[in-house]
């Protein structure tokens, strides 16, 4: 879709001058050489390659690496709207927390009759091996990004949530240290909020989720599916960030009612383990027995109170897109406050009249899979041409629960660098939350996706879409 002339621009106003929060660095902008800035520009992309940034890309032919498009016009936001997004999160994020132990534990919400028992009861992501189970010190969600749109100056949108394994921290961080090692005066300027210390802070916040068997370190370790998994970089990434081990199932065994890893000098006990592996293949014993990924028995250690598993296996049940549009009430229900950051408009197709609508708008609309993510699987309507919309309407009738639909939303706009110079294009933000038993911490900033194409409302990675180092401006 072309981006809508009504869009919102963050950088400019309506007049064309620049707002405030981009005041400072238009400012630095303007002063600089353009062919000093177009070999900065390709020097960012040759470091990132250096540095073995890249993602892989599944459904064609064969799977390819690719390299993340890195736009170095920073996406600035100020301390107030900060501030704003907090409170709107953390109120969020405790909400759905509250949901995942409910719906494990006595179902309040659904005896209430706020949210119907169809949509988890025949739901993949609903794990009945979690029923009357609580993970170390209540925490479901430890690591949650929400992911944000922006339509005015003061409309922000949560698009969806992303609880079971939100990734892109890796690109968040190495955005800003390019942004850093390129103009290092740019940051004497503007006083931004670091966010170089979530590593630590992710570190200490697992350690904080820890059983009750650990002792006084707890030993963290990330768990990854090993090198040809898309997000292995992020894995290898944050493990070496946090000082943690880097392992696959297979450095693993149950041990003694404990989950050991291998080491050196034999077994060693593991605490916290934050794992990049699906439900799925976690415990060939209990989930798929083909999985060759997981560790055999270490559901039961879990639920006996052994090791910590973040996130929690069954957390995915909030990521669903059907239950995402009842998020306003599952807020309400468990803070008794109305949401601070609203949904954006959603049909479920589950319900006749709203399917009847849906089929009816089909060309005006977004339509995506419950249980979709990366941008796969989704209709967008003023894209699409005659023939895919009347495609989609038979996967839609066919299998109307398998859906919902949203408004095609104006995205607000950030400039990108180009060889013209500064041109705006769709932005989202994906902010990341770490949970644990005593607080909510979100670091200031988050990864900032951006679709390159002009007039592009699509900004995943895996469909085209770039990465900008996002600015919180410090007071």
């Amino acid at each position: 879709m072309s981006g809508s002339v009504n869009s919102f621009d963050e950088m400019h106003n309506a007049d064309g001058s620049v707002r405030a929060a981009y005041s400072d660095y238009s400012t630095w902008f303007e002063e600089q050489n353009t062919a000093l800035l177009n070999r900065k520009h390709a020097e960012a992309e040759t470091n990132f390659r250096k540095t073995g940034i890249t993602f892989n890309v599944y459904g064609e032919d064969e799977a390819e690496e690719r390299l993340i498009p890195f736009d170095m016009v920073p996406r600035v936001i100020t301390a107030q709207e900060w501030r704003k997004l907090t409170r709107g999160i953390e109120q969020r994020v405790s909400a759905i927390n509250s949901f995942i132990h409910d719906l494990y534990h006595r179902q309040e919400i659904i005896r209430a009759g706020r949210i119907p028992e169809r949509l988890f009861r025949n739901n993949a992501a609903w794990l009945p091996n979690m029923v009357g189970f609580t993970p170390p010190g209540g925490i479901y969600t430890h690591i949650v990004g929400i992911d944000l749109v922006r339509t005015g100056p003061d409309e922000f949108f949560v698009l969806e949530d992303n609880a079971r394994t939100p990734s892109g921290v890796s690109y968040m961080l190495e955005n800003r240290e390019t942004m850093m090692a390129m103009f290092p005066e740019l940051f004497m300027r503007v006083q931004v909020a670091s966010v170089s210390d979530y590593p630590r802070r992710l570190a200490k916040s697992l350690a904080a989720c820890a059983p009750k068997c650990a002792g006084d370190k707890p030993v963290v370790a990330v768990l990854t599916p090993g090198i040809y998994n898309a997000a292995y970089f992020e894995h290898a990434f944050l493990a070496d960030q946090m000082g943690a081990e880097l392992i696959e199932g297979s450095d693993l065994r149950v041990m003694n009612g404990r989950v050991a890893m291998r080491t050196t000098s034999g077994y060693k006990p593991v605490d916290v383990i934050y794992r990049r592996v699906d439900d799925e293949y976690l415990d060939p014993l209990t989930f798929n027995p083909d999985s060759a990924l997981g560790i055999p028995g270490i559901m039961d250690v879990y639920r006996a109170g052994g090791v910590t598993i973040a996130n929690a296996p069954g957390t995915g049940i909030s990521d669903d897109k059907a239950i995402y549009s009842f998020m306003p009430e599952i807020v309400e229900f468990y803070t008794g406050e109305k949401p601070l950051l609203p949904n954006v408009e959603t049909h479920r197709c589950a319900d006749e009249e709203s399917l009847k609508y849906v089929l009816d708008n089909l060309a005006e609309l977004v339509v995506k899979e419950v249980h979709g993510s990366g941008g796969y699987g989704m209709l967008i309507g003023p894209t699409s041409s005659k023939k895919e919309i009347e495609d989609f309407r038979k996967k839609l009738v066919a299998n109307p629960s398998n859906y919902i639909a949203q408004p095609t939303l104006a995205l607000s706009t950030c400039p990108i660098f180009t060889k013209k110079g500064l041109t705006p294009r769709h932005v989202d933000l994906r902010p990341f939350v770490l949970v644990s038993p005593d607080k909510i911490d979100i670091t200031p900033g988050g990864l900032t996706r951006v679709a390159l194409e002009e007039g592009s409302l699509v900004v995943n990675s895996s469909q085209g879409g770039g990465t900008k180092d996002t600015w919180v401006l410090k007071d």
